[in-house]
């Protein structure tokens, strides 16, 4: 029986990297991004949180070798995260499901580059390159802003005689969370927690774009039943985020 239309919703579980205290869950921006497109399909699933220092053996048996997110679906492990995306679009599908990819090509690379400034600028010890690396940052954050201020085709009025028309728009592709959303805002979210941390650094206040992103996250049950506390994302950060050296 295959799981579109009618019928029963197919075996899924979902397993997780586990937190601190090996069994919440834990800072890892892939497994939030598989548990956020799992819930927004509203099909029924389990989530097991897998504790990376004692992984048990009927774990080893099921994925070798293989480090959690991954899934069961109807019994069969897939482990490929891009993969497993693609999977879940395709079999979880209309009428019965939601179609979660964004339909404007550009929301997928938006805020692409972030992730990796961020991990430069955290992981840099001299401080001499930290202005540059920081200047790095924020920029590409910039570019992520500009994104989410610009106004979507379909939130342009034609017969508007208005120039300065801005976006006001919830998230990447329009006010419902995509696949786009999935990828980026469990990274995004990352970076605002971390670099506060561990640099005192804070996304501008002005990026009135970004902050509407994170804050229209914030007041979803999709994003934040499914994300790490913040004590657990800077545990996880704590030996990654050099100390900047004299």
């Amino acid at each position: 029986m295959t799981s579109n239309g009618g019928g029963r919703d197919p075996d899924i579980e979902l397993f997780v990297k586990a937190g601190s205290d090996g069994e919440s869950i834990g800072n890892c921006p892939f497994s939030q991004r598989l548990f956020m497109i799992l819930w927004l399909k509203g099909v029924v699933f389990n989530v097991t949180t897998v504790d990376l220092k004692r992984k048990p053996a009927d774990l080893h048996n099921l994925a070798p070798g293989t480090h959690p997110p991954f899934l069961t679906f109807n019994g069969e492990v897939k482990t490929d995260i891009n993969k497993i995306e693609e999977f879940l679009e395709e079999v979880l599908a209309p009428p019965k499901y939601p179609k979660l990819a964004a339909k404007h090509r550009e929301s997928n690379t938006a805020g692409i580059d972030i992730f990796a400034k961020f991990s430069a600028y955290i992981k840099n010890t001299r401080p001499d390159a930290n202005g540059a690396l920081e200047k790095s940052l924020t920029k590409a954050l910039k570019k992520l802003d500009e994104y989410l201020n610009s106004p979507l085709p379909e939130e342009i009025d034609a017969d508007s005689m208005d120039e300065e028309n801005s976006s006001s728009r919830s998230f990447l592709d329009g006010n419902e969370l995509t696949l786009a959303d999935c990828n980026l805002l469990p990274k995004l979210h990352i970076v605002k927690v971390v670099a506060k941390k561990y640099r005192n650094y804070d996304i501008p206040s002005d990026m009135t774009g970004v902050w509407r992103y994170l804050n229209s996250a914030y007041a979803r049950d999709e994003f934040t039943n499914t994300c790490a506390a913040e004590k657990e994302i800077e545990l996880a950060y704590q030996d990654v985020a050099k100390r900047l050296v004299k």
